[in-house]
C-alpha cells in the first residue's frame, strides 16, 4: 500500500518544535537543570485539567453527532426521583458495532472528564442496565492488555518468554464507570464488581477461545483468567478496598512508571505523525494490530527525536495505581505455566454479584446521601458541554 508524501516546508521542524514546547509549558511542565521535564505537582483536579485539552477537542469534534442523537438516547438515563433503590436489578449487555447500543456507549463515555481511549485488538464492550427501571447504570470495556507493565509482570512472576505465551489470557479494563444518578450511589463499585463474574468469562470464551492470534498466527485457546486496570487519577477510591464479604474484587499491585501519551493532544499528535509521513518514516502508519504495542507512544518518541527534542518528553511522570482481579481460582499459577487447566470454582453470575454489591454499597449509600434524588436526566446533556462540569466530575470520581 502506498501513501502520498507530505512535503515539509522550510522552517516546519522549528515550528513543530516551538509548538511542542509551548504545549508542555501550557500544561505546567517545568524544565530541570539537566534538561529533563518535570511534571507539575498535581491534586486530582489538576490531574483532570491536564486531560482537559483532549477531552474538549474530542467533544468539539463530535458535537454534531451528539446533538443529532442525544434527544433519543437521553431516554435511557434515569432521574433520581424515580429510583426505587432496593429494586435496582443490574444486567450486562454486550455491545455490538453499528447498533443503537453502540451509540449509547459512545454518548456515555463523553461524560467523563478523563477521555476514554478506543482500545485496540480484542475488545468487549458492555452496557450495564438496571432492568427494573429500564435505565442505563453505566458501562465497562475490556481490551488487550499492554505488553509491558512492570507492576503486573512482577506480581504474576513473568519472564519475557512466559509473558508472550500467556498474555492472551489477560484483559485490561480500559473503560469503567457509572452514569448519574447511579454514580452518586457508588454505582462504579457495583459495575467494577461485575467484571469478576461467570457472564464475562462466558462472553470471552464464546468470542475468543477459538480465535487465531494476529501476531502468532496460532490458536492459543485463550481463557480469561484475570483482568487488570489502572486508576484514572493517581490513587483510586473506586478500586481500593473493593471487597464483598471475604471476596476481593481488585487488588492493588503497584504503580505505572509514568510513561504514556495522554498529555499529547490529538492535534499535536497529528502534526508529529504528518512530519514522519513527510520523512517517509514507516512509523507514521504502523498502527495496525500486530505491528507492536503502544503505537502512539512509539510514534511520539520517534518524531520528537527527529525534530531535535528529547524522546523522553513522552514520559509524563504521573504514576497510576495498577489493580489485578483474579477471575480463576488458580489465575497466577496458570499464567506462570505451573497449572495446565483453569479452575473457575464458584465464580458468581452477574445477578448474584449485582445483588451482593447492591446490599454492600448502593442501598446504604442511598440512605446516607439522599440528594441523588435531585438529579434529573436532562442534566446529563447540559453537563456534557461543561455546565457545572467541575462540580459533577469531582463528585463522579469521588463516589462512583
Amino acid at each position: 500500500m502506498t501513501h502520498s508524501k507530505i512535503i515539509v516546508l522550510p522552517g516546519e521542524e522549528a515550528r513543530l518544535k516551538r509548538k511542542v514546547r509551548a504545549h508542555f509549558k501550557r500544561l505546567g511542565f517545568l524544565k530541570a537543570k539537566d534538561g529533563t521535564l518535570l511534571p507539575p505537582d498535581l491534586d486530582k483536579q489538576r490531574y483532570r485539567d491536564m486531560h482537559a485539552h483532549q477531552r474538549q477537542s474530542r467533544f468539539d469534534a463530535n458535537r454534531g453527532w451528539i446533538t443529532s442523537r442525544a434527544s433519543q438516547l437521553i431516554q435511557c438515563f434515569a432521574s433520581g426521583a424515580g429510583l426505587e433503590v432496593e429494586r435496582i436489578n443490574p444486567r450486562i449487555e454486550v455491545v455490538q458495532a453499528g447498533t443503537w447500543q453502540s451509540e449509547l456507549f459512545r454518548l456515555a463515555t463523553y461524560y467523563w472528564r478523563i477521555p476514554i481511549s478506543d482500545g485496540y485488538g480484542r475488545r468487549m464492550r458492555f452496557l450495564v442496565w438496571d432492568d427494573h427501571h429500564k435505565k442505563l447504570m453505566g458501562l465497562f470495556a475490556l481490551g488487550d492488555a499492554v505488553f509491558n507493565l512492570r507492576a503486573r509482570d512482577t506480581f504474576i512472576g513473568w519472564d519475557h518468554h512466559r509473558r508472550g505465551e500467556a498474555l492472551v489470557n489477560l484483559m485490561d479494563a480500559y473503560a469503567l464507570g457509572a452514569v448519574p444518578p447511579y454514580n452518586m450511589l457508588l454505582g462504579g463499585k457495583l459495575i467494577a464488581s461485575l467484571i469478576r463474574t461467570r457472564d464475562v468469562v462466558d462472553t470471552f470464551q464464546a468470542k475468543y477461545h477459538d480465535s487465531i492470534g494476529v501476531i502468532s498466527g496460532k490458536n492459543k485457546h485463550a481463557q480469561l483468567v484475570a483482568v487488570t486496570t489502572s486508576s484514572a487519577l493517581g490513587r483510586s477510591s473506586l478500586y481500593n478496598r473493593l471487597r464483598i464479604g471475604g471476596l476481593s474484587i481488585f487488588d492493588s499491585i503497584g504503580s505505572t512508571s509514568g510513561w504514556g501519551h495522554f498529555h499529547i493532544s490529538d492535534d499535536l499528535f497529528n502534526d508529529l505523525r504528518n512530519y514522519l509521513k513527510s520523512k517517509g518514516d514507516p512509523y507514521a502508519d504502523a498502527h495496525k494490530y500486530g505491528q507492536g504495542p503502544n503505537y502512539r507512544l512509539r510514534l511520539i518518541r520517534k518524531a520528537l527525536g527527529l525534530i531535535g527534542l528529547d524522546p523522553d518528553m513522552a514520559r509524563h511522570g504521573l504514576t497510576r495505581e495498577v489493580f489485578f482481579s483474579s477471575l480463576a481460582d488458580n489465575a497466577l499459577p496458570f499464567l506462570r505455566g505451573e497449572h495446565k487447566r483453569v479452575r473457575y470454582g464458584n465464580l458468581p453470575t452477574v445477578q448474584q454479584m449485582g445483588q451482593a454489591a447492591l446490599a454492600r454499597w448502593v442501598i446504604p449509600r442511598a440512605e446516607r446521601k439522599p440528594e441523588f434524588r435531585l438529579w434529573r436526566s436532562e442534566n446529563f446533556l447540559r453537563e456534557l458541554d461543561g455546565v457545572d462540569a467541575h462540580t459533577t466530575a469531582t463528585r463522579v470520581k469521588r463516589v462512583g
